[in-house]
């Protein structure tokens, strides 16, 4: 198999801070406005066509990235209209300040060596009149994407000190060669490559915390349901369990354990391992079918749905398998919980009237919100990192893609179109 090593782009480019970073976090609530921010286009050195291709990608990216964050509410382009140029050696805040910035970032591209081009972003706080922070990378055309997705995510932890989600990837399945295999691709959509090559059936992928590795049910084994670990620097694929039907993993937060399901013993069970899926642990012992087992940010909690009532139900109970408690009532029909990264919010599938929809329930206020609205089957959702978005399988277009959604139900995106895709995981 073809090794994939998320970090061997890296290397094709190098980032330094240009100054010292200055602290500047700027508060972020529900309801409060976006941070103003101008993003004139960048100063290119030279007349290099390759420079100017390149200032004209990495703006888009960064301008999509920090539009889709919800802290950064971009300037219009008309407003630069009443303003010089930008000139990185000489910033006008006065100017900026006139058309409502509140920060700004300077970008400026030149030729590096080969066929690398250089991009350095600057980062000023205009009411303040300062300096906050800059970086510098060099890229070659394949990763000026990936350039633009870490300068952005650095714009969101400097900025407001949340975690960025702009190098992300999700895993997910597609039968677009044939037959259903690992793809991952960047939170954006863009990037769409095959992991796995094993001409057998492979479902439900999990990230690693680390983002490392991939747990995955697979038939590669004389046609039985075991779950595996897909090491992506290594490329190699180990065996968790192997008896019986193994499925729908999820491995913890702080990196220690992997929970899953399994029939080892006869019935639909969750059990639990080390991350590396040593040392397997049975969690649950019911008659009844317990299933799709998610983590708490803390992973000392883990969601996970049983019909012990009569009905798929979601509950909670202890890493350790102790104090079980149901959180759903209503509804005859709940599946697929994954716990947001923050802590207080459960995004479900729920069918009513042979309708599968997303709800998010508040586990705070138990107040139940119902995410997508429509005909169409929404399933097995997948929270971004900063509990903003979510990622999920819809046949919304006829047939079944990959979408995206924030916690608010708006900003509806399609990632997917080629061939059948499903079973998201969003990378942490």
């Amino acid at each position: 198999m073809k090794k994939i090593s998320l970090a061997a782009a890296l290397l094709l480019f190098s980032c330094t801070f240009l100054f010292p970073q200055q602290e500047v976090y700027l508060t972020l609530k529900e309801g409060v406005p976006a941070i103003a921010l101008a993003l004139p286009n960048f100063f290119v050195h030279g007349p290099s066509p390759r420079a100017k291709e390149a200032a004209e990608i990495i703006l888009q990216v960064i301008s999509d990235d920090l539009i889709y964050s919800r802290i950064f509410q971009l300037l219009p382009k008309k407003y630069y209209e009443y303003i010089r140029p930008l000139d990185p050696k000489n910033i006008s805040y006065k100017e900026w300040e006139s058309i409502q910035a509140s920060i700004l970032l300077a970008g400026e591209i030149s030729e590096g060596e080969g066929e690398n081009i250089v991009f350095e972003g600057k980062v000023y706080d205009v009411k303040g009149q300062r300096f906050i922070f800059g970086k510098r990378y060099q890229a070659t055309k394949s990763v000026y994407r990936l350039a633009a997705h870490r300068m952005a995510d650095e714009m969101v932890k400097v900025l407001s000190g949340e975690k960025p989600i702009f190098s992300t990837k999700i895993v997910f399945v597609s039968d677009r060669d044939g037959n259903d295999e690992l793809y991952m691709m960047d939170y954006d959509g863009q990037n769409q490559t095959r992991l796995t090559f094993n001409k057998t059936r492979d479902y439900m992928p999990a990230w690693s915390a680390d983002g490392k590795k991939i747990a995955f049910t697979s038939y590669k084994k004389l046609g039985e349901a075991g779950l595996y670990l897909l090491d992506l620097e290594a490329g190699k694929i180990t065996p968790v369990a192997t008896r019986g039907t193994n499925f729908s993993p999820s491995f913890s937060p702080d990196a220690k354990k992997l929970a899953f399901c399994s029939t080892t013993d006869g019935n639909a069970e969750i059990y639990v391992a080390n991350a590396d899926g040593k040392n397997i642990k049975r969690l649950t012992f019911n008659e009844a079918t317990d299933t799709s087992p998610s983590w708490s940010p803390t992973s000392r909690e883990i969601a996970f749905v049983s019909d012990r009532s009569g009905t798929p139900q979601i509950y909670l109970m202890d890493a350790e398998g102790s104090n079980v408690r149901r959180v759903s009532f209503g509804g005859t029909y709940h599946d697929a919980p994954a716990w947001s990264p923050t802590g207080d919010r459960i995004v479900y599938v729920s069918r009513v009237e042979n309708i599968f929809d997303l709800y998010i329930l508040n586990l705070r206020t138990n107040q139940i919100t119902k995410l997508t609205e429509s005909n169409a089957r929404n399933e097995s959702p997948s929270w971004s990192s900063d509990g903003r978005h979510i990622v999920f399988t819809s046949n919304l277009g006829g047939s079944i893609q990959l979408y995206t959604i924030d916690y608010d139900a708006s900003k509806l995106r399609r990632l997917t179109s080629q061939g059948t895709n499903k079973l998201p995981d969003w990378s942490h």
